[in-house]
């Protein structure tokens, strides 16, 4: 959906300030030459990814292990550390963004502001999602097209199309061509089916998936653009991909109607 960090974050992708600054320098030795871009493999994603996401565990207040956003976060996704092919490991961020989001090395972030207002199946909806970004290699894809643009500024304000091997300078500006990054209404769309099939295949209520988009809709509206509608500008319409995912339910079979879906005025975390 949208702003990326070397990771794909939440049903789009909003993020905290302290999460926008990578530090990608010993990363920069992979991606050495434009050359290198053309033939980027999951391996360079990986990397890239470990790097960021231990920056910015280290920059986040991270919830401990007898925190109840941990208790609750372990509970839901215990038994999904491996999870079609891939290996997960879960940490939630003590911040108020609502976000979350699944980077290629496995790693999955979700915001205690998140956990705050959905319900368990509305975050097993939404962390399903992300997940599916990272299963159909949207990270890796991403990651590419960033450096590419990174690459493309450089050339041109020199006298050679080549691009040398990035500097540390240059890596900062393909880190903020991640963070401008933002996915295909097809991407989108095929995480959002890959989220509805997680949500089938293990019996959850796909319902879920339908609420979750109901309040992402509800958090974009209002005529003061905060940081979270900012991010939704280029995304996909939550309402219609709200109406996509009942019409699934309802042809499955599996619609129950949740009645009016509204924000939450106290936290459901406790």
């Amino acid at each position: 959906m949208k702003k990326i960090t070397m990771c794909l974050m939440i049903i789009g992708a909003v993020h905290a300030a302290n999460a926008q600054k990578i530090n990608l320098g010993k990363a920069a030795g992979i991606v050495s030459n434009g050359a290198k871009a053309l033939t980027f493999t999951n391996a360079d994603a990986i990397t890239l990814s470990k790097e960021s996401v231990e920056w910015m565990d280290n920059n986040n207040k991270v919830a401990g292990p007898k925190d109840p956003y941990t208790i609750r976060l372990n509970k839901l996704f215990g038994k999904h550390k491996s999870q079609d092919g891939l290996n997960l490991n879960y940490k939630v961020y003590l911040v108020k963004d609502i976000n979350a989001f699944a980077c290629a090395d496995g790693s999955v972030r979700v915001f205690s502001s998140l956990m705050d207002i959905m319900t368990d199946d509305e975050l097993l909806a939404v962390i399903g999602h992300e997940i599916g970004h990272v299963k159909n290699q949207d990270t890796k894809d991403a990651m590419k097209s960033a450096y590419l643009k990174a690459a493309a500024l450089d050339a041109a304000s020199s006298a050679s199309s080549t691009v040398a091997t990035l500097n540390d300078s240059q890596v900062g500006k393909m880190a903020n061509a991640f963070l401008d990054a933002s996915h295909s209404k097809k991407q989108e769309s095929q995480a959002d089916t890959y989220s509805y099939d997680f949500m089938k295949a293990n019996k959850y209520n796909v319902v879920g998936a339908y609420t979750a988009f109901k309040k992402l809709a509800l958090l974009s509206e209002g005529s003061v653009q905060t940081g979270f509608q900012k991010m939704f500008n280029s995304h996909p319409d939550s309402e219609k991909r709200a109406q996509a995912i009942k019409k699934r339910a309802e042809k499955d079979g599996l619609w129950k109607d949740p009645g009016t879906v509204t924000i939450p005025k106290t936290k459901l975390t406790k």
